[in-house]
């Protein structure tokens, strides 16, 4: 079964940057789309970006759009959310989720059939 896990949530100044990662335990992410989503206590979960499996095609939430940056590493397996210029409203609970299946292209407004338990980010002074 496949098996998300997520790291490198913490507390950050607003201006401040953060590294999220996201590892698969003991299968491969080469062939699933990833996404990581976020959900604000007292809000709706919103899709913050997406990756590709088979051409690395990213995809990005307006809100984040020129401050976050997905990116697949093949040899580590893992995906990242490199996040800079973080603003209080980026506040949530972040969680990496994968397709059943690989594309070239990626959407957030799909099914996602595995989720990991998710990393807390808090933007504040």
């Amino acid at each position: 079964q496949l098996q998300l896990v997520e790291s490198g949530g913490g507390l950050v100044q607003p201006g401040g940057s953060l590294r999220l990662s996201c590892a698969s335990s003991g299968f491969t992410l080469d062939y699933n789309n990833i996404a990581w989503f976020r959900q604000a206590p007292g809000k709706e979960r919103e899709g913050a970006s997406c990756i590709s499996a088979h051409s690395d095609t990213t995809k990005y939430a307006d809100s984040v759009k020129g401050r976050f940056t997905i990116s697949r590493e093949n040899a580590n397996n893992g995906v990242y959310l490199q996040m800079n210029n973080l603003k209080p409203e980026d506040t949530a609970v972040y969680y990496c989720a994968a397709t059943s299946y690989g594309s070239s292209w990626c959407s957030v407004f799909i099914e996602y059939h595995y989720w990991g338990q998710g990393t807390q980010v808090t933007v504040s002074s």
